[in-house]
């Protein structure tokens, strides 16, 4: 396994982390020894960086996931474990109850990074605000450090603003080879000021594994039939894409998924992806992404390839809407 620093702590958390979303109704896996199997897999693999959040499964996925580390016996300090807080709960009274319930719920003693899951736009709360509320709860020992998710970096720079004794470590941020936004911005300023990517969706919901064609995308009942990535349209521009990352495959004997994967790490020293996980394998695939590179060719070729796509959004809304 290959490490890097959190941030500009000492820290040292795995180059690959296990995003824990799917322990939820969403993406469906919620027994616990199956999810408990996947944890204890990527443990012995000697990943020891975990993400969740409070509304995944509304404290399911915190539950599951800091029971089975409680359960297979890591030491507190071994492994760290970020949670986000909704931008609903942004006001500093809901800060603090909420923040001492995800850690009830995880039992985990204390959250090692606290993220503000996104701006609270519907609620007018000012940055300043929670920002000294989070840090509040650094102050007292509840959180180690602190962290953004999905905020852009004008507000990253007022909540910084309005810290006194600590910094912001942290952006999660959604990031992948075909939805690459966030190298406009947000990824130049991380690496300027020191601060880990936690690169959410960096497998485009499975659109990189390889398992997708344009002739075989998800059914309606799966979750990612909604998202425009896979709307005939979208990955009919993508296409060309895995492709390569198959033909990349054969010439590394590695999978789609760790191709992908690799591009990112390569492509910034302060990118981790946080994939999920379905069962002990992919969690393996994962762990074989890293302690190896591609080429530089090889990785300019996805480059090139990938500069070109531009997924459009609102493509179900054009399609189907006749006003």
């Amino acid at each position: 396994m290959e490490y890097t620093r959190l941030g500009k702590t000492s820290l040292k958390v795995s180059r690959i982390g296990v995003g824990a979303w799917q322990f939820s109704e969403d993406w469906g896996l919620t027994e616990y020894q199956e999810a408990k199997d996947i944890i204890s897999r990527a443990v012995e693999l000697d990943i020891n960086f975990f993400d969740t959040a409070m509304v995944y499964g509304g404290g399911l996925s915190e539950n599951i996931l800091g029971r089975a580390l409680n359960e297979i016996g890591v030491k507190r300090d071994q492994v760290i474990v970020s949670t986000k807080i909704p931008g609903e709960f942004l006001n500093p009274e809901d800060i603090y109850k909420s923040v001492n319930k995800s850690i009830e719920i995880l039992g985990l003693k204390y959250i090692d990074v606290l993220l503000a899951h996104w701006p609270p736009c519907w609620h007018n709360y000012p940055t300043y605000k929670y920002a000294r509320a989070m840090e509040k709860l650094v102050n007292i020992g509840l959180v180690n450090y602190l962290g953004l998710s999905d905020f852009p970096v004008e507000l990253a720079e007022s909540f910084r603003s309005s810290l006194a004794s600590t910094d912001l470590e942290v952006f999660q941020i959604r990031y992948n080879l075909l939805e690459r936004w966030a190298e406009e911005e947000l990824i130049p300023y991380a690496e300027k000021c020191k601060i880990t990517v936690q690169a959410w969706s960096p497998i485009a919901k499975g659109a990189l594994t390889g398992k997708y064609t344009p002739e075989n995308l998800p059914k309606f009942e799966d979750v990612r039939a909604g998202e425009p990535i896979f709307h005939p349209d979208n990955f009919s521009r993508i296409w060309p894409i895995i492709v390569k990352l198959r033909e990349l495959s054969e010439k590394y004997g590695k999978k789609p998924v760790q191709i992908a994967l690799n591009w990112l790490i390569m492509s910034s020293p302060v990118v981790v992806p946080i994939p999920g996980a379905k069962n002990t394998q992919q969690v393996e695939d994962f762990v074989d992404s890293v302690g190896w590179r591609m080429s530089y060719e090889d990785w300019a070729e996805l480059e090139e390839l990938s500069s070109r796509i531009n997924i459009l959004q609102s493509i179900f809304y054009l399609r189907y809407r006749k006003f």
